[in-house]
């Protein structure tokens, strides 16, 4: 417990991972199929409902507090429980003294709320579930006895469709691009029922027997509900058209739509050579945005839930477009849930380990240890679960009621898979490197350890030095011959293969049309980013411009859960045995952020928070490319052509590579050769740097 008489602005604070974990709980019931409420299908953990907080302070003289709480509350001072207050304004007795104020609810998170001239909740606050633990508290930016936890809402804004034309009698309208919100009818009148068909493409809302989500309400009984001569609908949608069927009866003057949004800020940029390409870029942030909501959602229309694996690509495009770090730290506590633990993540092998290694990239890319302390026991206990997986060889192995996914794609997913065992390492060396943060030793040798021996035995058992790359399972003791991409690319990344284990991913695996192609941007994603670090940046930009571009051409304003170029016609939008059952806004489609980001404009943290980083452009094909990426709190721009590099940063200590058939020259720096062509500058914040080199293109 702290003691303190500082002066800061008072917060609502809870239990820590409880506004969260409420908040999933809401959202994971709002998808809907048909009108008909399709709740996830893994477990919701719910908050506690009854909890304790205590403070200890220390006051020369006695001081008057008001309290607001969600839900009941009782205070009692020093322990003298049978001296209770239910009070909203109490005043505290001066000197040392310890205050303990329990709190239920059952239908929302337990949340209190304290404002004093001293005394007011904020993060030194410690709180109790009644297990036998004292732990901080969790907060955030409600800061108002006015703006409890519980009313948390996204941003709405107006929006008017850009055409509308009549169907069959029946008015069709389209709001321009990809949406979502809530649709709104102004000056309704007459009575009767009006039938909304929502559709992201023209086909799905002209389809009233298969599109997915629709509406259905009374004229008489919306006109009761109207606020100044709008009736709003409940519920929010997808969509970027509506076609809307009435009785003969009904009226209106007008329809137009509640935008809903988080309101982050636009941190990022890129402008190249190639407009295709940057148009690709531009269309990826929005698709990124509709997405960023209470969480990083998989999809707005399908599935509208937190997926770990869609989740961690997510998060990495997020480090490159708005660092929005609100919505990463909510993502994280709402997919890791509560103890006890008896199913994975979504229910998915590989989303558990996806968990931990997102986890590290948040420290990598923001150096916050303090919500890695935070949450420290609910990692350990995750990777207690996931361990009691490991058959006699050593490999972790799905249980029959697991979902072990890796991809959709068609290959079996039995016994010992390779990318689980490579996905696994990785968790545990971060969980190696989380123990050290925490002080304990012992354990994050012991992580540390693992992790290299399921490493060596993944290698051994796996790699075919004939194929060139990781063999994709195991089964009964017998690694079968089936060959993907998936484990050798993870390995790639992970730095787990040796220089010439690598060139051979590249050329028989990763480059070898006899391996199955990869259809999803979902592990495109993980494809191309692998590509980029073996230099082949041009064959990336191709397939960006061949695989997004492609959608563009479609007529794409946002980008797809899958995209097969030799489909036609509707029948691009039918997925999972739906004629429009393929989400048309999916945050894996908005991989190019990532890809532009981190391996065209080239910028890296080596040290956590962007301390250190390095800055590696490569123009990949084009002839001209500039751009900024957040950098923490600060940002890096670069602009680049054949013959000149242009730098400047805000944060930390840089360095710039790059390859320079001559000696580069640079004014108010020194370039030092590394060899070859290779040189290095060292990039001090708030310095420009103008640099001349000469392309070997």
């Amino acid at each position: 417990m702290k003691q303190t008489t500082k002066k800061q602005a008072a917060t609502w604070i809870w239990y820590p991972g409880d506004f969260e974990i409420r908040l999933h709980e809401k959202m994971s019931v709002k998808r809907t199929a048909r009108g008909v409420m399709y709740p996830a299908y893994w477990r919701l953990d719910r908050h506690y409902s009854n909890i304790k907080f205590r403070y200890i302070y220390d006051l020369p003289e006695e001081e008057q507090i008001t309290i607001h709480a969600e839900g009941t509350f009782s205070l009692y001072i020093d322990g003298r429980d049978n001296y209770r207050s239910a009070d909203y304004s109490i005043t505290l007795p001066a000197g040392r003294h310890e205050i303990n104020i329990s709190v239920y609810h059952d239908m929302e998170a337990p949340a209190l709320f304290i404002e004093g001239p001293n005394i007011r909740t904020d993060s030194s606050w410690e709180v109790t579930s009644y297990q036998n633990e004292w732990v901080a508290v969790g907060n955030w930016t409600f800061d108002s006895p006015d703006n409890p936890p519980s009313h948390f809402r996204l941003s709405l804004t107006p929006q008017e469709p850009v055409s509308e034309e009549l169907r069959d009698g029946y008015p069709l309208l389209d709001f321009g691009r990809e949406s979502f919100g809530y649709l709104r009818f102004h000056n309704l009148t007459g009575s009767g029922t009006v039938r909304v068909y929502y559709g992201e493409s023209i086909a799905e809302a002209l389809s009233p027997d298969e599109c997915v989500t629709l509406d259905r309400f009374d004229a008489h009984d919306a006109k009761e509900r109207e606020e100044e001569g709008i009736y709003t609908l409940e519920d929010g949608k997808a969509f970027r058209y509506v076609w809307i069927q009435s009785d003969p009866d009904v009226r209106w003057d007008s329809v137009s739509m509640l935008y809903e949004y988080v309101p982050v800020t636009y941190r990022s940029s890129f402008e190249c050579s190639d407009p295709k390409l940057n148009e690709i870029y531009r269309i990826s942030l929005y698709t990124l945005h509709l997405n960023t909501r209470e969480f990083f959602l998989d999809g707005i229309k399908r599935d509208r839930w937190v997926w770990s694996g869609d989740a961690y690509q997510a998060f990495l495009m997020n480090y490159y477009s708005f660092f929005d770090l609100d919505v990463t730290r909510r993502t994280l506590v709402a997919l890791r849930g509560k103890d006890p633990l008896t199913m994975h993540i979504n229910t998915i092998l590989d989303y558990s380990f996806y968990w931990f290694i997102s986890l590290y990239d948040y420290y990598l890319y923001t150096g916050d240890f303090a919500f890695i302390q935070q949450y420290y026991d609910r990692a350990v206990s995750l990777m207690d679960f996931c361990l009691k997986q490991l058959n006699e060889e050593g490999l972790v192995e799905g249980r029959p009621q697991d979902w072990v996914f890796v991809d959709w794609a068609d290959f079996q997913n039995t016994g010992a898979v390779s990318t689980e065992q490579i996905l696994l390492a990785r968790g545990l060396e971060a969980m190696s490197l989380f123990a050290s943060l925490i002080g304990d030793n012992a354990a994050s040798a012991s992580y540390g350890a693992l992790a290299e021996e399921i490493k060596s035995t993944t290698l051994r058992l796996f790699w075919d030095e004939e194929k060139g790359g990781l063999l994709h399972h195991r089964v009964d003791g017998e690694t079968r011959p089936t060959l993907t991409k998936h484990a050798s690319m993870f390995a790639m990344t992970y730095g787990y293969l040796s220089s010439e284990q690598r060139a051979s991913v590249i050329s028989k695996v990763m480059l070898n049309s006899d391996v199955p192609k990869i259809r999803t941007p979902y592990m495109r994603f993980h494809e191309l980013a692998v590509l980029c670090e073996s230099g082949e940046h041009d064959y990336v930009r191709r397939e960006m411009l061949s695989y997004w571009g492609g959608m563009i051409e479609l007529g794409a304003t946002s980008f797809w859960e899958e995209y097969d170029p030799s489909l036609a016609d509707d029948a691009h939008y039918g997925m999972y045995g739906m004629p429009f059952g393929k989400s048309l806004c999916h945050a894996w489609g908005a991989g190019p952020i990532y890809l532009l980001g981190k391996y065209f404009l080239g910028v890296t943290p080596i040290s956590p928070g962007y301390e250190t980083y390095r800055i590696s452009p490569n123009l990949g094909g084009l002839t001209y490319m500039k751009g900024k990426v957040p950098a923490g709190e600060g940002q890096v721009s670069i602009e680049m052509d054949f013959t000149s590099i242009r730098v400047e940063s805000t944060i930390g200590t840089g360095v710039l590579a790059l390859i320079s058939a001559e000696p580069p020259l640079c004014v108010n720096a020194e370039a030092r050769a590394t060899g070859g062509n290779c040189y290095e500058i060292t990039i001090e914040r708030n310095k420009s740097y103008s640099i001349t080199y000469r392309s070997e293109a």
